[in-house]
């Protein structure tokens, strides 16, 4: 029923078309005369800016390859490089398509205004993961560690070794077999201990003997021990000194140097055999302790 009533009204409305036309062949030419140039115009802006497309396309594949060379000869951290050219890469093509839409007449301050907008609402709701991101591209640009490091977070204490750098988080392994998962935007804003930078470490030892010792004795008793040690670097100065008058002890220090990776193997080593040969040549190693005097009345 409804298709027999539609079929009834559009054949009248399309017989009146007609008959129009055929009444006033002219009404043709006259559309044709009022939008032809107009629709040529279009055509040729369309031609012209799929021909910019396609070569500003070329153009900015070629810039972005000689961009990664560049990143590629300076030895960048291969996150980073990826990183950057990617930004550079699609800040281009966003010109190319704003210049393109100003062809067209369209008004690109207000879609820049547009973008502006919609970028600080995303950046408010992400500005942790943001502050992380930017964390990570600093650390990955001035290379303050690197995989493989030994680190220590001043912020939090937390020290291991540098397992794995991303844009967000750095994963440090500890001592104990523990993974630790660090946001780069803290570990950028703390100050981070690198023990791995340097091929050589001081290993500075401290141990306390009672005021009675024979200070030279038990000096050259700690200097026999620790210039003992195979580790210890003999084109390095040592030292053997009184560090500090305590309250109840005097506290005697040693400097030595060692490669990196024989640190705490010697520092282990050392502690124990000073403790022996202190046992063994008689000197005290005080502990705190208070004297008490306890007077009678009168």
């Amino acid at each position: 029923m409804i298709r027999q009533i539609l079929g009834e009204v559009s054949v009248p409305v399309a017989n009146t078309e007609v008959q129009q036309v055929i009444e006033n062949p002219g009404i043709v030419k006259t559309y044709l005369e009022k939008y032809m140039p107009s629709l040529i115009s279009f055509l040729v802006q369309l031609v012209v800016a799929i021909v910019i497309l396609l070569i500003g396309i070329k153009v900015i594949k070629s810039i972005v390859k000689i961009i990664k060379k560049g990143f590629d000869r300076s030895r960048m951290d291969a996150a980073v490089a990826s990183f950057l050219a990617n930004v550079i890469k699609y800040f281009l093509y966003f010109i190319l398509v704003m210049a393109l839409l100003s062809g067209f007449g369209v008004a690109t301050g207000s879609v820049i205004a547009v973008l502006g907008s919609a970028g600080l609402t995303v950046g408010m709701a992400l500005q942790g993961s943001l502050s992380n991101f930017a964390g990570g591209v600093l650390i990955l640009l001035m290379k303050p560690f690197g995989v493989g490091d030994y680190i220590v977070d001043g912020s939090s204490g937390t020290e291991g070794t540098v397992k794995d750098i991303n844009l967000f988080y750095t994963r440090l392994l500890t001592i104990d077999n523990k993974m630790v998962m660090i946001p780069n935007g803290k570990l950028a804003d703390s100050c981070i201990t690198n023990v791995s930078m340097m091929d050589k470490r001081m290993l500075d030892l401290r141990v306390t003997v009672s005021y009675s010792t024979d200070l030279a004795f038990a000096k050259s008793v700690l200097e026999s021990v620790v210039t003992s040690a195979d580790t210890m670097l003999r084109d390095e100065p040592s030292n053997v000194f009184v560090s500090e008058l305590q309250d109840s002890a005097i506290e005697l220090g040693a400097r030595i140097w060692v490669k990196n990776e024989d640190y705490w193997n010697t520092k282990w080593q050392l502690t124990e055999e000073i403790k022996t040969a202190f046992d063994k040549n008689s000197i005290q190693i005080p502990f705190p302790q208070v004297d008490v005097n306890i007077q009678s009345g009168a």
